[in-house]
């Protein structure tokens, strides 16, 4: 569960308790523009396909393949703490807030394994779209040294198609890495992808925010305690410029 560390002026600092647990630690990196449903159950999901100790929410500061994010820094923290709030296997992670440049995920884990050891299993949770794109990433291969990789795609989707879209490189990273199960990623600290098989659920936070944007409902898409704070703080009135393709993980 996340605690409030210390406050300096506006700014709110946040630490994650670990369980008592030694199993896996899950890191799920976006943008959190707002943070909603997708976001929460996809990582509810993998908690239980891979029995992680935990997911650590990590709000971008700078996304290095998205637009900039629509509110402040300070605003998506706290929509992803109240999303959060009460799910004891979730924790709040602000350290790319407070870093400045870029926020490439190979910083974080050189970071987050620093703290936490060399032995412990670490998984990065992408959505099947944001993996297809990860030799785009920063230093991307380096990632597996410090990391598993968990894929979440819809059911009844073939994983061996994924071959037609991954760039080579790509491809060889997956035949050589993937596991058979996803219990796999308790084996090693790092190195395998995995898949899961999790909800269909085609929620993207452009068309929250374009629907909050033009006043129509966004009940049941992202949790009451966002929205209620989106209206409070008059959040995403002015149209959405930003475009793109945003996934589960936006």
């Amino acid at each position: 569960m996340p605690t409030k560390e210390s406050v300096t002026g506006s700014a709110r600092r946040w630490r994650v308790s670990e369980p008592a647990s030694t199993g896996p630690v899950g890191i799920l990196g976006g943008t959190f523009d707002p943070i909603h449903i997708g976001h929460l159950r996809l990582a509810e999901e993998i908690v239980d396909a891979c029995k992680l100790a935990m997911v650590r929410f990590i709000p971008a500061a700078i996304p290095p393949h998205r637009a900039t994010p629509r509110v402040t820094a300070d605003d998506r923290l706290e929509m992803a703490r109240l999303a959060i709030a009460d799910n004891p296997r979730f924790g709040l992670d602000d350290r790319e807030l407070k870093r400045a440049g870029p926020s490439y995920t190979f910083d974080t884990l050189t970071e987050l394994r620093r703290e936490i050891g060399t032995t412990r299993p670490l998984c990065i949770l992408l959505g099947a779209d944001a993996f297809l794109d990860l030799a785009a990433w920063h230093r991307w291969r380096e990632l597996f040294s410090l990391a598993h990789v968990v894929v979440a795609h819809r059911p009844g989707f073939s994983v061996d198609s994924w071959g037609q879209r991954m760039p080579q490189p790509l491809a060889r990273e997956y035949e050589t890495r993937r596991l058979m199960q996803p219990l796999a990623t308790h084996w090693t600290p790092a190195g395998g992808i995995a898949t899961v098989a999790t909800t269909a659920l085609d929620i993207a936070a452009t068309r929250i925010r374009s629907g909050l944007e033009a006043g129509r409902s966004q009940r049941y898409l992202i949790p009451d305690s966002v929205l209620d704070y989106i209206e409070a703080r008059g959040l995403y009135k002015e149209p959405d410029e930003t475009g793109g393709n945003e996934a589960v993980d936006d």
